[in-house]
Parts: C-alpha cells; sequence; structure tokens
C-alpha cells in the first residue's frame, strides 16, 4: 500500500464505526482533550505530587491517568497515524514542511515555538470548551447536535483565515 491518500469515503466509514464502537464499549463520545489532560496531570506528579495534583481542580475533573479510554485513544490514535504513514511510504521525520520554510524561513527554534504555542492554545481552548474537535465535531455532528455542526463551521472558517493569514503571502527576503 502505497498510496498516501486515502479514500475520503472509507474513512469517514471508518470513523463513524469508530464511533459507534467507542459509545457501545466504552459509553463515551469519541476525544482526545481528555487523555492530554491526564497525561499533563501525570507529568505534574513529580513536582506537585499525586495529592498537589488530586487536589488542583482542573486535574480532580479529569483524574489521574490509568490506562482508560481516553489515554488509549490518546495512545492509538498516535500508533495509528505513525502505522498509515509506514504503511503508505509517506513517512519521514522533518522539523518544517515546505510551505512554512517558504514562509517563515528554516529556523527550528522558530518552529518549535510556533508549533508549541500553536498546540497550546489549541489545547487551551479545547478543554476551555470541554471538548476537543474529535468530542465537539464529529461525535457532536454524528448526534445532529447543533453545537456540533456550529463548532465544525466555525472551525473550518477560522482554519482558512489562519492559513491566509500565515501562509497567504510570500517570504520577502
Amino acid at each position: 500500500m502505497k498510496n498516501p491518500r486515502w479514500n475520503p469515503y472509507v474513512v469517514g466509514a471508518l470513523i463513524g464505526l469508530l464511533s459507534v464502537l467507542t459509545f457501545s464499549l466504552a459509553n463515551k463520545p469519541l476525544g482526545m482533550s481528555t487523555g492530554l489532560a491526564q497525561a499533563a496531570g501525570a507529568c505534574a506528579v513529580p513536582f506537585l505530587g499525586a495529592d498537589g495534583v488530586a487536589r488542583n481542580t482542573y486535574w480532580a475533573k479529569t483524574a489521574i491517568p490509568a490506562w482508560d479510554y481516553s489515554t488509549l485513544f490518546l495512545v492509538g490514535t498516535m500508533l495509528g497515524a505513525l502505522l498509515s504513514a509506514l504503511l503508505c511510504g509517506g513517512f519521514k521525520l522533518t522539523m518544517a514542511s515546505a510551505v512554512w520554510t517558504e514562509s517563515f524561513g528554516p529556523s527550528r527554534p522558530r518552529r518549535l515555538i510556533a508549533a508549541f504555542l500553536g498546540g497550546a492554545i489549541i489545547l487551551y481552548g479545547a478543554r476551555l470548551a470541554d471538548g476537543c474537535t474529535s468530542g465537539h465535531g464529529i461525535s457532536g455532528c454524528l448526534q445532529l447536535a447543533a453545537s456540533g455542526w456550529l463548532f465544525f463551521i466555525v472551525m473550518f472558517a477560522s482554519g482558512i483565515l489562519t492559513a491566509k493569514f500565515l501562509y497567504g503571502r510570500t517570504r520577502q527576503g
């Protein structure tokens, strides 16, 4: 399998099937941000202690991770992405895409800082909204929730505007 493009209809059907299985077996919608919050709580234990993390209002809500649904979904998604890239021959380690380098130059620190800040902002927003793209968008739309559809519309519109703002111009020497 050396085709890096998957049929979007097959992928959509597989995501729908995964969602049905998740609801059936774990009694939860698809979602990843809770697993990330749990992982952050686990990373904080050496600094704050288990009691300190448990007393934190935010982490008290998400709990210290065990190998529960959220953790397994998070790890499974990363392993699945790696497996997919390896199977289609599209796996390669790169610091920045050609589009990034053309727009912002080859600076590794700049790329790492931008990636970290972008990820932190997205995760903060996801936790503030009490759900992420997969939680609100995919699961919400599959349940025909107006909030899920509104989320997807706003997400795509803001993604297009952000890409236009960041990449809509070329780097001037």
